[in-house]
């Protein structure tokens, strides 16, 4: 026992010596992180890695629909309506030829013709001493369309300027006269916009 004893006496001498010399450099114990703090570490990369994963897939999904309303506003740009004084529309008239067009002006007197069968209105529309000759192939017009002998009635046509200079009106919009227009025509005993005035369209 006493041998044994004086071994390990020996060796731990010998072990202390070695340090002292610097041939035997003493490793630290590993330290080890604590197990709540490695889980916080492995959630926080769990949650980059999802958030990189959603980034991927919104970015595509942002460029989609980018490119959607790119091609919304050229589609619109392409069926825009363009809006011209019918004076201006005529004197432009090779511009706007074949187009969607919105003309402005006054409603001639005496000109509104209509045919029952196919339903058709023919009117024609000036601004400034021009004159543009209007189709409408409807039934119905606005009720503020009328033709009032000593007021001027304000319409604006939608449609098509053809080569021929006629317009094929698809949509017809008249301006009801103000209140003080329509006083001021009752008083003196005149006609206001709730009689249409209509002659049959000749074949």
């Amino acid at each position: 026992m006493n041998a044994m004893a004086d071994d390990g006496i020996e060796k731990e001498e010998a072990r202390r010596l070695a340090l002292e010399s610097g041939h035997i450099v003493e490793q630290p114990a590993p330290v080890e992180l604590p197990v709540r703090r490695r889980r916080e570490e492995d959630e926080e990369e769990e949650e980059e890695g999802a958030a990189r994963k959603r980034l991927l897939l919104v970015i595509p999904l942002v460029a989609a629909a980018a490119a959607i309303v790119a091609i919304v506003l050229v589609g619109m740009q392409d069926k825009g309506i363009y809006s011209k004084p019918v004076d201006e529309l005529v004197a432009q008239k090779g511009k706007y030829v074949g187009k969607a067009v919105r003309a402005e002006g006054t409603l001639v007197h005496g000109s509104i013709a209509k045919q029952d069968s196919p339903c058709e209105y023919r009117f024609r529309i000036e601004k400034n001493g021009t004159e543009i000759p209007v189709r409408y192939a409807k039934c119905i017009v606005p009720d503020t369309f009328k033709d009032v002998p000593g007021m001027d009635l304000g319409v604006t046509v939608e449609g098509e300027l053809k080569a021929s200079g006629d317009f094929e009106a698809s949509n017809v919009l008249a301006k009801c006269p103000s209140k003080y227009e329509m006083k001021e025509k009752q008083a003196n005993g005149e006609k206001v916009p709730h009689v249409a005035v209509t002659p049959a369209m000749t074949p």
